[in-house]
């Protein structure tokens, strides 16, 4: 299961609730979230936000899916 698979899970989302949250369609983000579909920027951190996590976390960069504090 992908990380961002089970952050999705642990928060009880579907991917409907996923495309209403971040405005990408449902099939896209299946396409995302099973790699089949490279993220663009702006996805990542439309997903980030809504799963309350870290771009990095996505990217595969940390193990950490704490999100980074909020800058002023």
């Amino acid at each position: 299961m992908t990380p961002m698979r089970k952050l999705r899970k642990e928060r009880k989302y579907s991917q409907v609730k996923m495309q209403m949250l971040t405005g990408i369609d449902q099939s896209d983000y299946s396409k995302i979230e099973t790699g089949k579909r490279n993220m663009t920027f702006e996805q990542c951190r439309r997903i980030a936000l809504a799963l309350d996590t870290s771009m990095d976390y996505l990217a595969g960069l940390t193990d950490d899916p704490t999100p980074y504090p909020k800058t002023k």
